[in-house]
């Protein structure tokens, strides 16, 4: 089974027994809402993508892609050497360089706001930087109503639970149903977590990036 923008819609109004326009017009926040809940608990290797740069002598910040989500790694290059910055609470980054003016070679990394990570200590000279990150793909309610996406295809159960929470905590539905809804959404989850998971172990294999130890 999988689901066409127009056929989620359908579902949604299907199980909330519901078509008054308000709610009509709110359906797509509502999937929105639901992919945005997926892919910030479920971390999929096919939604990795790099960006490399430059960071600039004296730079604190950089700059975050549009699409960025969370990050899978950070690295500088400088002098043909390869530095990976280890990821930090932007408290952390802050007590362990709380003096901007301070350079260095950069250590850690932190997300700054929605638009930045920052970086400890302040870099001292100039890199070539990368960036390894997990990104936000194109919703299904970006598309026509034929379209479908990834989550509408794969993860089909995970998408309907996460959409009829949103529904009926704007209807302010009844708690029963919505803890039925949401059981069976964290059991969707957890079967997507794990579908991922295997999937990564199973490409390392694949590409020599796992190996067994001789015996």
């Amino acid at each position: 089974m999988s689901f066409t923008y127009a056929q989620l819609k359908t579902a949604l109004q299907d199980y909330t027994e519901n078509e008054e326009t308000s709610f009509v017009n709110n359906l797509p926040v509502f999937i929105r809402q639901a992919e945005e809940r997926i892919l910030k608990n479920v971390q999929l290797t096919l939604f990795r993508k790099n960006v490399e740069g430059t960071i600039a002598s004296g730079s604190l910040y950089l700059n975050l892609p549009e699409d960025f989500l969370a990050p899978f790694s950070f690295a500088l290059t400088n002098s043909n050497e390869k530095i990976f910055l280890e990821f930090k609470d932007v408290n952390f980054l802050q007590s362990f360089n709380p003096n901007p003016a301070t350079t260095g070679v950069p250590r850690y990394y932190a997300l700054f706001d929605i638009e930045n990570l920052i970086l400890a200590p302040t870099a001292s000279t100039s890199y070539e930087s990368e960036l390894h990150y997990y990104y936000r793909p194109a919703s299904l309610t970006a598309g026509a109503d034929s379209g479908t996406t990834w989550l509408s295809e794969n993860a089909e159960v995970t998408l309907l639970y996460g959409s009829l929470i949103e529904c009926y905590t704007y209807m302010k539905g009844e708690n029963d149903l919505m803890q039925q809804y949401d059981k069976k959404f964290l059991e969707a989850l957890t079967a997507l977590k794990m579908f991922g998971e295997a999937k990564e172990v199973t490409d390392a294999y694949r590409t020599g990036l796992v190996t067994r130890q001789k015996t």
